[in-house]
């Protein structure tokens, strides 16, 4: 992998995790209350569901504004790595199984990236170390 290759599979993935986040974040509570009827059959408690379902469009943003800027990248794709696990437990949770070729298509990006992150030459990570 190259570093024009590299640069394109992070704002692929950023962009991605961003706006899944930007168009959450200003309707948090609709979506909370669509997360939490979609878990309520589940074996997992709204009490665990309400909390995460906040949680997850902030995560998102933050993760994919990140990976925009390449700031923090390694963790941001770590972060990014998790938020998608915690997913797909969700879904298998829940048997939505459209939804989880999805996820594990973010999943592998985020460990492709991982494992070629020396790749990652355009990024603000490397505005800092100098």
């Amino acid at each position: 992998m190259n570093t024009t290759a590299f640069l394109i599979l992070r704002l692929a993935i950023a962009a991605s995790m961003f706006g899944h986040g930007l168009v959450r974040l200003p309707k948090l509570s609709g979506f909370s209350q669509w997360m939490v009827g979609s878990f309520e059959k589940s074996m997992l408690p709204a009490a665990m569901v309400v909390p995460f379902s906040y949680a997850l469009p902030i995560a998102e943003f933050i993760v994919g504004l990140l990976l925009l800027l390449g700031l923090f990248t390694k963790t941001s794709l770590i972060a990014g790595g998790i938020i998608m696990i915690a997913l797909i437990l969700g879904t298998t949770l829940i048997e939505n199984w459209e939804a989880l070729p999805s996820q594990l298509i973010h999943a592998a990006f985020f460990a492709v990236l991982l494992s070629f992150i020396q790749h990652n030459t355009f990024a603000v990570d490397n505005l800092l170390k100098k």
